[in-house]
């Protein structure tokens, strides 16, 4: 089989495949039943632990107590136990390091005993603390090559669970992990101190409004996530693909998704199949999804959970997306999480959905149908808006990377300029109170009459949805929809958690001198949440973002708009955000730069990557192709002359024109190759500055390998089918 056939090959491949069958039965095992199945979870410990143990451990979780290390012993013991009577015969610290991956180390239970048996021990202290190696994950300069050590701590609050193999199941404890020197050097510990700030804020908040009964306050978040599935194949055919996540070629396909036929359309049963497998085994391991569809474009799907604590809710959207990529493999699928894996179609986001709870299951953030009357959700949300206006290039900052550059602003994800939608309802509330007016409550209540007798009258809620905003609120959260598909929601939460707890510290501090300069509370409040909001208002926008009308607007207003990654990483190391992470005992100096260095690094890297990519692709399998199409063209003119014995007259000049278009269009491609050859190595050679170095790939590289791509995507249009090796776009996102 010639290499360029491999195409049709796998089309007729993928034609030949069934779905596969699901081994679940949920007529004999209940979804109820199946739920945490692989989990330990509390009713598990509540069965296996002491009730001092257990009392003890819940007041961990519950009221953020620090947990004594005596009961870590039998903790680990009653874990050994249930994950040995699951099967489980190993063990390991499951932590999230500055890759945006997760990491483990394998250990078995096995132990050696006094009297040269063997047995199956894990002991507290290896519950507590692991020692992987620390010089292999990215340090930002914290840590040299030669200072290995590092450490993995238990955290309670994220449980336990059993992930099942082919020839087993392994224990797995989410953990953080941090340097010899006690420096993060993961994304989870800066989280969890980021909730901690929110929780100690938001209680000094409620006690000064009179609330004593909440004692603990948590951040909430629900991570829709956005995905595409095509058949491993064509996976297979596409280097591009497998070692980039995307398609660095191909041309527009003649269908895309303007027919909007694809959108909550009727799911195929093969995807079908897939979907209820991941969704199994994520039920036994504890994660809520709830919601599963079809996206906007062709190939395109999204899942979406139930709202669970910050830290618990990162967990499982790294749980999500590494079942869903194994579980793709065993349909002979491949589950693409890039933000943009096919130019010119919609790209994947991970919308975050994120509130404020306290421990009594209260959501902070819930206006009920009187918003303007509810004092301490008026100050609350004005303490939101203001750290959105106050810190909006640091937000914009949490999702810049490589990826994310190709969708943002993309008339499909909302824009670079950082922006809050309220609604109707809630507008109106935030402008009487600017104002001094008193709130029309128009909208409020209302039900809509369809015009059919048999069909109810619907309730209508009090504002509609804006999906082009980056920052909306959805009713009682706020949706931050800029946040890329493939990267870990930890980091966005991080910030988002550290700068409204400065903004509820700043508000707090304003009433209390109110207050104390002898203003009573309820004054004191209106006078600050009217300031405040005034002062943020330019950030409130309920109209269209992708407008171009917006962005002129924004721009009066002094809205920020950094359009690229290396416009928006330096932000982080800004005297402004180094007090900010300080002040909040969220990231020290040395933890935030580290984080600087190793975004700006994986820019640098990602880009490499793919320019090296580009270039082999396109010399050894693009040109190639065009080669031998304008070989055989060639050789088609010379025999029809030959054949005919004499000039071919107008016959002629229309094949002349054909073989110079492709000629033109083949040197056109060569040359941008040669171009792009030159800059890399230029590349190569880099700066001691990293942001230089960035910029460079920006504005040079990037420019030379999106000409290698048009030349060689004008070529795909016209070079003979068998002869073109990489599957099309028209193939990959239709056919399965």
């Amino acid at each position: 089989m010639k290499t360029a056939n491999a195409r049709r090959e796998a089309i007729k491949t993928i034609q030949d495949r069934e779905p596969v069958a699901s081994t679940v039965d949920y007529v004999d095992s209940s979804l109820g039943e199946q739920f945490g199945a692989n989990v330990f979870n509390r009713s598990v410990m509540r069965t296996l632990l002491p009730k001092n143990a257990y009392r003890s451990l819940i007041q961990c979780l519950d009221h953020g107590e620090r947990l004594d290390a005596s009961l870590a012993e039998t903790v680990a013991n009653a874990m050994k136990d249930w994950a040995i009577s699951r099967g489980a015969t190993h063990f390991t610290h499951w932590f999230q390091p500055m890759t945006g991956a997760t990491a483990e180390k394998h250990d078995s239970f096995l132990q050696p005993g006094s009297d040269g048996e063997w047995l199956l021990e894990f002991p507290g202290k290896l519950l507590i603390q692991g020692e992987p190696d620390a010089s292999s994950f990215p340090s930002g300069g914290i840590r040299s090559t030669f200072e290995a050590r590092g450490y993995t701590g238990w955290d309670p609050t994220s449980p336990a669970f059993l992930i099942d193999s082919t020839n087993g199941k392994t224990l797995c404890i989410p953990t953080v992990f941090c340097a010899f020197s006690g420096h993060a050097l993961d994304k989870k510990t800066p989280l969890l101190r980021s909730v901690e700030a929110v929780n100690k804020q938001s209680l000094r908040l409620l006690r000064l409004l009179g609330n004593t009964e909440a004692q603990r306050i948590t951040c909430t978040v629900g991570a829709e996530q956005e995905y595409f599935l095509i058949d491993e194949a064509f996976y297979n055919l596409r280097p591009d693909l497998v070692n980039a996540g995307r398609c660095l070629f191909g041309a527009k396909p003649p269908k895309g998704q303007e027919m909007e036929d694809h959108y909550w359309g009727s799911i195929k049963d093969r995807v079908l199949a897939f979907m209820m497998d991941a969704e199994n085994e994520l039920y036994r391991l504890g994660v809520p999804v709830k919601t599963r569809h079809n996206e906007v474009a062709p190939a395109q799907f999204e899942v979406a959970p139930v709202f669970e604590q910050s830290n618990v809710a990162t967990d499982h959207n790294m749980l999500l997306m590494e079942v869903f990529r194994r579980t793709a493999q065993k349909h002979n699928l491949r589950c693409l999480f890039h933000e943009k894996p096919f130019t010119g179609i919609n790209g994947s986001g991970k919308h975050n959905n994120w509130s404020m709870m306290d421990d009594k299951g209260n959501n902070l953030l819930e206006p009920g149908h009187t918003p303007h009357e509810d004092k301490q959700f008026l100050v609350i949300l004005t303490a939101v808006i203001r750290a959105v206006n106050k810190w909006a290039r640091l937000l914009r900052a949490t999702v810049a990377f490589a990826g994310n550059d190709h969708r943002l602003g993309a008339n499909e994800a909302p824009p670079a300029i950082m922006s809050i939608y309220l609604g109707d309802t809630l507008g109106e509330v935030v402008d009487s109170i600017i104002t001094g007016g008193v709130p029309e409550g128009s909208r409020v209540c209302k039900v809509m009459e369809l015009g059919v007798s048999t069909l109810p009258t619907l309730p209508r809620d009090a504002s509609d949805r804006n999906r082009t905003s980056p920052f909306a609120f959805t009713g009682n959260k706020f949706e931050f929809r800029a946040v890329g598909s493939s990267q870990s929601i930890a980091w966005p939460n991080t910030v988002l958690n550290t700068i409204v707890a400065e903004s509820l510290d700043y508000i707090t501090g304003r009433i209390e001198q109110a207050v104390k300069a002898g203003k009573p509370l309820n004054q004191a409040v209106q006078a600050v949440v009217k300031e405040t909001l005034a002062e943020n208002k330019r950030v409130i926008f309920n109209g269209d973002n992708y407008s171009e009308e917006w962005h002129k607007e924004a721009e009066r207003r002094g809205l920020p708009n950094d359009c690229s990654t290396t416009e928006s990483l330096p932000v982080l190391i800004t005297p402004e955000a180094r007090k900010l992470f300080s002040d909040y005992e969220v990231l020290n100096e040395e933890e935030l730069v580290s984080r600087y260095n190793v975004q700006v690094e994986a820019y640098i890297k990602t880009i490499n990557i793919e320019v090296l990519l580009t270039l082999s692709i396109a010399n050894t399998m693009i040109l190639p192709a065009a080669l031998e199409y304008q070989n055989a063209v060639a050789k088609t003119m010379s025999n029809t002359h030959k054949a005919l014995g004499q000039d071919i007259g107008a016959s002629g000049k229309v094949y002349e024109k054909l073989l110079q278009d492709l000629c033109d269009k083949t040197a056109r491609l060569k040359v941008s190759i040669d171009q792009l050859d030159v800059v890399s190595k230029e590349a190569e050679h880099g700066t001691d500055d990293l942001l230089e170095h960035a910029k460079f790939f920006q504005l040079k590289v990037l420019p030379a390998m999106n000409a290698v791509r048009a030349a060689a995507d004008d070529l795909e249009g016209i070079v003979d089918d068998s002869m073109w090796t990489l599957p099309k776009f028209r193939e990959i996102l239709y056919i399965y």
